[in-house]
């Protein structure tokens, strides 16, 4: 199973970004967890035909991958501009790649609600992919200064755990879909 990961932050030492690396090291043999960079994505324009290279090369890896694991920070109580740009561009005709694309939605913040906020509305915006998101489990870590060490590892064994429990979670859910 191949998975891509899409971090909503471009912070050097983003803690979405670090979830996403402590879930490449938690999923079991046999599934791939890709993490694409959004940083070259230019902002999104109907203009702008055809495709450029960078966005041609993020459509292609969302069309070949199994499902989507996208990590949200919150910013202003939403999502990322740099997000919610990847995710205009991924709508686009022709073949929208997210559409009937199981997606599991996580994310970490350093406040108490670790991104439920944002995770709400990222929801809405897969639905109108028509994105499969997972609904069950939720993962918001809150508090992420205190569950990652300064080279970004998530140290905190709760949270390891219940980030590995949503992964088994999503991979049953992606499985599910499969057989439908």
């Amino acid at each position: 199973m191949k998975i891509l990961g899409i971090s909503g932050s471009l912070r050097k030492g983003s803690y979405n970004t670090a979830t996403l690396r402590a879930a490449q090291e938690l999923l079991p043999q046999g599934v791939t967890l890709e993490i694409f960079d959004l940083a070259p994505l230019p902002l999104y324009s109907e203009d702008i035909d055809p495709f450029p290279p960078e966005v041609k090369a993020f459509r292609e890896r969302i069309a070949q991958s199994d499902a989507l694991l996208i990590a949200t920070p919150e910013y202003n109580h939403s999502i990322p501009g740099v997000l919610k740009n990847a995710l205009d561009w991924a709508s686009c005709a022709p073949e929208p790649p997210c559409a009937n694309k199981p997606v599991a939605i996580l994310g970490a913040s350093i406040g108490r609600f670790g991104t439920l906020r944002a995770q709400l509305h990222l929801r809405e915006i897969c639905a109108a992919l028509d994105m499969l998101v997972l609904p069950k489990p939720e993962l918001f870590i809150s508090y992420a200064r205190t569950k990652f060490d300064a080279q970004g590892r998530l140290t905190d064994a709760e949270t390891r755990e219940r980030l590995r429990e949503f992964l088994e979670a999503f991979l049953a859910w992606v499985r599910r879909l499969s057989l439908a």
